[in-house]
């Protein structure tokens, strides 16, 4: 039997710079939550599976919605890609609810401002059928990058791009940065490559605001900020 496509949420206990960061508290509600919530709200997630070693972080998963079953017993360390992880939850999950999945949605439970049709508009790249995977990313803006660069310990600079720092920004063109937002590809790559990073990937554009990626708490502050002042973002 076969399905057409599971959203694999990775949620490790360890965190360092936000302990228990996938529980912490986030408008209300444990911060895992709103992904969970924007995955069973997509049409394109026909199962939500939490992949996690943390039996507290299952548990409040389950209470939300998802299927986490199974605790993660390897591929919980420090050194482990994220691609290795979900790779990994894909075969636990369709050995526990018996069937195979065509398509694999990896949503990073840090990216709690990505909604359902954020994960609809990066989707529908993959459906396209240009790329067996498609990675969210966001335009890089007010920041204004090319004006980037290293500085020594007495405070001299080394610009990153120092044919750029001359023009005006208006005439630079735009770069992105990816976010773990939405990550999608075809379960036969993910399971060959073991890796979102395929040759042929392609990057989907989606509001810098939803690909909002917490790691420390002055990113927790801002996203707290964010949805406070935009509730909902398209």
């Amino acid at each position: 039997m076969s399905a057409a496509n599971i959203a694999i949420i990775p949620a490790r206990g360890g965190s360092k710079r936000i302990p228990r960061k996938n529980l912490a508290p986030f408008h209300g509600e444990p911060l895992i939550a709103w992904t969970i919530r924007a995955a069973l709200e997509s049409e394109h997630c026909d199962a939500v599976w939490v992949s996690t070693d943390d039996p507290e972080i299952a548990r409040v998963s389950e209470s939300y919605g998802a299927i986490a079953p199974k605790l993660r017993d390897k591929y919980s360390d420090d050194f482990t890609t994220v691609s290795q992880a979900t790779a990994y939850a894909l075969s636990q999950a369709e050995e526990h609810l018996g069937t195979t999945f065509e398509n694999v949605i990896q949503l990073l439970p840090s990216c709690p401002l990505r909604n359902s049709a954020h994960i609809g508009t990066v989707f529908d790249k993959l459906q396209e059928g240009r790329s067996k995977s498609v990675m969210s990313c966001f335009k890089l803006g007010w920041l204004n990058p090319w004006w980037s660069f290293e500085m020594d310990s007495e405070g001299r600079a080394s610009e990153l791009f120092p044919e750029a720092k001359t023009k005006r920004s208006q005439d630079l063109p735009d770069l992105y940065c990816v976010s773990g937002a939405v990550w999608t590809a075809t379960s036969a790559a993910l399971r060959e490559h073991q890796t979102f990073y395929l040759e042929d990937r392609i990057y989907c554009p989606i509001p810098w605001m939803a690909a909002i990626d917490i790691d420390d708490n002055d990113d927790l502050q801002m996203a707290q900020a964010f949805k406070k002042s935009a509730p909902t973002l398209t």
